[in-house]
């Protein structure tokens, strides 16, 4: 990458590089002191993705590379942050559509401290304004000037000029600089191409035609996205509340632990430069109100501070912590402390960073369940902020939600990684006044996590994923999970199959999986569908092959339930429901739904977290509606007769078999019904299975498509 056109004046541009090739997929901005704003779409392409998949790219590292001070420097990096492009009506964006909102990831880079420029200046886009857009490559000859000629509320149009470059691709992502303002003010996010004929090649030239118009995503906009996630920094300092209830409590601990000017001055020094802060005169220490001031203003400088006093003072330290705690502002750890654990767990295995969520539920029953789907930066945001699991009988403070689970990832761990680690949490817990010995309580438990995991092998899966195609046809993408999360084995494309057809691909894709050595049991088929797909006999598909000597019926070789994450994930508040009910899956209650008449949102209104399971026995018309709400609260396993009749059998039969053995129960009574025992077992039974503490991927039917 050539020199940036941030030298003089203008943006300080980065540039995300494909992983394939390493050519430019895109620019970026530096957002913070080791953050990068791109467009979604730009880390797709990055990362070799459909253009606008909308689920979060996983722990997958891309590489971008920044002009700093001296030279410019090649960044390990990875999403932190993900808001999918989607429609104006919230939809995934298809390949014809031409303007959409979101469309916004921040990278969190591997920057040493101080080793990137200051983030640029930002203001609002207003039309009229000239703005000038760059290359993701940086070179200066690729500057492009255009001009805001319209806002259309999240959206706003540019105009270039009719000579010099024109936007296209590799400008995705890039900041749109105004050098009259000196501020960023929106990224690049796509250009109106041309029209083409049916075989897409540019049709003539005509006075008529659409010429370099490119749309962006003003810095409104991206403001709006990202402010509640908490990764703006203000750039204009604003005074702490002074009704803050820790304000007066700060300033009698500050007073009486830097009773001295020069020990003022010296703290007040450390903490500037702990927090990439001014450092003020060298001379003259701040007022102790001002002081205050900054530890409400800066979230990790409370941390910062109890850092720098902790080995000179403990009582103080306490002091200013208890003080903190009244306050909304401080987070739990410093910068120093913040950027370490980032540095330790880029370092850590994909394998176990799959299960970060997993060891984020084990080790937060206590406290909160965290929402899946998560980036890992937004989970360990949200530790931050959760407190920990109380007190001990001598009021001695306890361990942190986020320090416990650092621990139980640390037991993931292999050796180097798992004492670096755990040297993490020590040096965290000492500076907090943690008492030893509540610590490593935390470790013993995540120690017995672990070896009870071992203990229970993870059973193989092949999950499924349905989409209607023309009459009697389906679409199928298809997963592996073997134990430690999916891998797509099938290739998107447009291909369908009949019933017959469907049951041949997913029965080849199963025999190719090795057999457990460790349980021997049959692999789970998991299948994905929609709510108007979940009556779908895929258990009775055969692989009707010419010559096979046995018929291959789905749901009698293999235990077989149905997923609906659409409904699950509609409402999003009853996600920690779902988890809750998941732990106690071995303890919880059955409920038996068997009068046609009931109210179907009953089941919403008690809102009981100890049902577990839900048995339904009623007519069609009645049981589509009790299983859909069933499956949008939270209830994880969810049991029905898709048959017409009632009273029904297949429920009164499971009533018997134990909730977590219900998969193999249903197969079994399913290769009853095919058998010479049919008449015993005339029921078509249907068993929805959502299992909290295995990864479902983010499903999506859109196609790439065209864009700047």
């Amino acid at each position: 990458m050539e020199a940036s056109p941030g030298d003089e004046t203008g943006p300080r541009l980065a540039s995300v590089r494909r992983t394939s090739d390493d050519k430019t997929a895109g620019a970026g901005l530096l957002l913070g002191v080791d953050t990068v704003l791109t467009c979604a779409h730009v880390v797709n392409d990055a990362l070799g993705r459909a253009l606008f998949e909308p689920r979060p790219p996983g722990p997958g590292e891309l590489f971008v590379e920044v002009k700093g001070v001296r030279k410019t420097d090649r960044y390990a990096a990875r999403v932190a942050h993900w808001i999918a492009p989607r429609t104006h009506e919230g939809g995934p964006v298809r390949n014809d559509d031409r303007e959409w909102l979101g469309d916004l990831a921040v990278l969190r880079i591997d920057a040493p401290p101080a080793g990137l420029p200051a983030p640029d200046r930002r203001a609002a886009m207003v039309p009229g304004q000239k703005v000038r857009a760059w290359h993701g490559s940086g070179h200066r000859a690729t500057l492009a000037d255009l001009r805001v000629v319209a806002l259309d509320g999240p959206v706003g149009y540019l105009d270039g000029k009719a000579t010099g470059m024109a936007v296209g691709p590799g400008y995705s992502g890039g900041p749109l600089w105004c050098e009259e303002d000196g501020a960023v003010v929106g990224l690049v996010a796509a250009h109106f191409m041309p029209p083409c004929d049916p075989g897409g090649e540019p049709l003539p030239h005509s006075p008529q035609h659409l010429v370099r118009r490119s749309w962006a995503i003003p810095w409104q906009r991206i403001e709006a996205e990202l402010r509640p996630l908490d990764v703006l920094a203000d750039e204009d300092e604003t005074p702490a509340d002074r009704d803050d209830p820790a304000f007066g409590m700060l300033v009698a601990a500050i007073s009486d632990a830097l009773p001295s000017a020069y020990s003022l001055g010296d703290a007040a020094r450390q903490l500037a430069l702990a927090c990439g802060a001014g450092q003020g005169s060298p001379v003259s220490p701040p007022p102790i109100e001002e002081f205050a001031a900054f530890l409400l203003r800066d979230r990790r400088a409370v941390a910062a501070f109890t850092e720098i006093l902790r080995p000179r003072n403990a009582m103080a330290a306490d002091r200013v912590l208890v003080a903190g705690r009244l306050s909304e502002v401080p987070l739990l750890l410093s910068p120093r402390e913040h950027r370490r654990l980032h540095q330790l767990l880029r370092n850590v295995g994909r394998s176990v960073l799959e299960r970060f969520p997993e060891a984020v539920r084990e080790a937060t029953k206590r406290v909160a369940a965290v929402s899946d789907g998560a980036t890992l930066d937004v989970l360990l945001d949200r530790l931050e902020k959760l407190s920990g699991d109380g007190h001990s009988d001598d009021g001695e403070v306890r361990v942190p939600a986020l320090l416990r689970v650092v621990e139980y990832v640390a037991a993931l761990c292999p050796a180097p990684r798992q004492a670096e680690l755990r040297l993490w949490s020590d040096s965290v817990a000492v500076r907090l006044g943690i008492p030893g010995a509540a610590l490593r309580e935390r470790r013993s438990d995540a120690q017995d996590w672990v070896r009870m995991r071992r203990g229970t092998p993870r059973r193989q899966r092949v999950l499924v994923q349905l989409g209607r195609a023309e009459r009697g046809r389906h679409r199928l993408r298809i997963w592996c999970d073997e134990g430690t999360g999916p891998r797509q084995v099938s290739v998107d494309s447009d291909a369908s199959y009949t019933g017959s057809q469907a049951a041949r691909e997913l029965l080849r894709v199963l025999e190719s999986l090795s057999p457990s050595d460790r349980d021997g049991g049959r692999p789970l088929v998991e299948v994905l569908v929609d709510r108007a797909d979940l009556n779908l006999p895929v258990d009775e598909w055969a692989a009707q092959v010419p010559g096979e000597v046995v018929p291959g019926v789905l749901g009698v070789e293999f235990p077989l339930v149905v997923h609906c994450p659409e409904l699950l994930r509609q409402h999003e508040r009853f996600l920690p429901d779902w988890h809750e009910r998941w732990r106690h899956l071995d303890s919880g209650e059955t409920l038996f739904v068997t009068d046609p008449s009931q109210d179907p949102h009953q089941i919403y209104y008690e809102g009981r977290l100890d049902t577990v399971r839900v048995s339904i026995d009623v007519p069609p018309g009645p049981r589509d509606a009790i299983v859909q709400i069933c499956l949008a609260v939270g209830i994880p396993v969810v049991v029905w007769d898709r048959g017409r009749g009632t009273p029904s059998h297949v429920t009164k039969h499971m009533a018997d078999v134990a909730t977590r053995e219900l998969p193999d129960g249903v197969r079994v009574y399913r290769a009853n019904a095919r058998g010479s025992r049919a008449p015993e077992f005339p029921g078509r039974p249907v068993l929805a299975w959502a299992d909290a503490d295995r990864t479902v991927p983010r499903l999506h039917l859109s196609e790439p498509q065209e864009s700047a």
